[in-house]
């Protein structure tokens, strides 16, 4: 019973709160997943998918620069200003979505002038940061390594004002920390670039396994082995390579040239690579089709492609973003309101027009039940908001 009462009362807001476990251990770094995959560990994952993995890349790119060039509400010129304000050279947007994406948690330093007001959102690497449990789990603060230094933030000022905002996507492992869609797409990605490392193999040794030398005499002989050395070094150092690709070879002493070649089945890494590409993207939640992927590549699918991007990532990711940011400045700005005109994005024009049409042709609703069904409203001398983010249909 007292179980049910904590339960309830961490909902309604009244009594203490439910306490969370304590973090262990990094939950970037796995190490029991089988004898056959390495460790997950996000710096290496980065590495490999957004600095090497131009599938990944590309697809981190869409999404982040989807959310940082989308147009806002402008509901408090002042709020938006400070979230779309570059802070260290990084736009704070674009930066919150790609950590997001890849790292699955996002923290924002609110830096504060000497009256306590807001002037700089920072986002801090979420790689150096380690959260600081108190005594019922709830974290306190952070801390955030930088080489052998260490900071320690609190995540609310004597005032209660927020030093932190934590924004993070569900773990269902964890109270703590969330996970990002690089972590699911890890295996996918080292499936792409292994076999990109193998196409570029076999396109140095001219895209095809060269051949054999074989060792005919009628006696049955062998060659010794400082011929076999020698042989072996000749031929590496004058016939291997892409540079040396197609350049004759000069036989003797019953040495006969035997080519190879390979099966349309192990030639088949086009599509491995192909399958592959369509896991990242399916990750991160991009169509294949914006990603240049091999398929139906017509006008109109690309716009349909084009217009779920925004409906089942991009409106959703940035309805997160802005809720958690809202919610961090909420007593600095307390009546403002981010959220994605969506009015003003191209790729929802044909939805939005529509909406208005079907809107404008009900003539049992009234003008200002219409300007309600918009997102206008009712007043016609009141400061239009936005619309609010239209539901996403799968």
């Amino acid at each position: 019973m007292k179980l049910l009462q904590s339960l309830a009362a961490a909902f309604k807001g009244g009594g203490p709160r439910v306490p969370l476990a304590r973090p262990y251990g990094s939950p970037w770094n796995w190490g029991d997943i089988g004898a056959n995959r390495l460790p997950y560990d996000y710096r290496r994952a980065v590495a490999c998918a957004y600095l090497d993995n131009p599938v990944a890349h590309r697809a981190v790119r869409l999404v982040a620069d989807g959310i940082g060039g989308a147009p806002l509400c402008l509901t408090d010129p002042a709020l938006v200003a400070l979230v779309t304000a570059t802070s260290a050279g990084q736009p704070l947007l674009e930066t919150l979505a790609s950590q997001m994406l890849l790292h699955g948690n996002a923290y924002v330093q609110v830096l504060k002038d000497a009256n306590g007001w807001p002037v700089e959102l920072f986002a801090l690497r979420p790689e150096r940061v380690t959260l600081v449990p108190g005594a019922n789990g709830w974290p306190t603060g952070i801390t955030y390594r930088l080489g052998e230094q260490l900071l320690n933030i609190p995540m609310e000022d004597a005032d209660a004002s927020p030093n932190i905002i934590h924004i993070r996507d569900y773990h269902p492992a964890d109270d703590h920390y969330g996970t990002g869609c690089l972590s699911a797409a890890d295996q996918a990605v080292a499936t792409h670039n292994a076999a990109a490392a193998w196409n570029r193999s076999l396109l140095e040794n001219a895209a095809r396994p060269s051949g054999a030398l074989v060792y005919d005499v009628a006696n049955g002989g062998g060659l010794s082995t400082d011929q076999f050395d020698r042989l072996r070094d000749e031929l590496n150092r004058a016939f291997a390579g892409g540079g040396h690709a197609g350049r004759p070879l000069l036989l003797e002493g019953g040495l006969k040239w035997q080519s190879l070649s390979m099966s349309p089945a192990d030639m088949d890494f086009a599509s491995l690579k192909a399958a592959a590409a369509r896991d990242i993207a399916l990750a991160f939640g991009v169509p294949p089709m914006l990603l240049g992927l091999p398929g139906d590549s017509t006008y109109n699918n690309y716009k349909e492609a084009n217009k779920a991007l925004w409906r089942l990532t991009l409106l959703p990711l940035a309805a997160r973003l802005f809720a958690a940011l809202g919610e961090g400045l909420q007593g600095w700005f307390p009546e403002a309101r981010l959220a994605v005109d969506v009015d003003r994005v191209p790729a929802l024009a044909e939805d939005r027009q529509a909406l208005w049409t079907q809107v404008n042709g009900a003539s049992f609703l009234s003008d200002a039940e219409k300007r309600v069904l918009l997102g206008l409203p009712e007043d016609l001398a009141a400061t239009p908001p936005c619309a609010a983010p239209e539901e996403v249909q799968p």
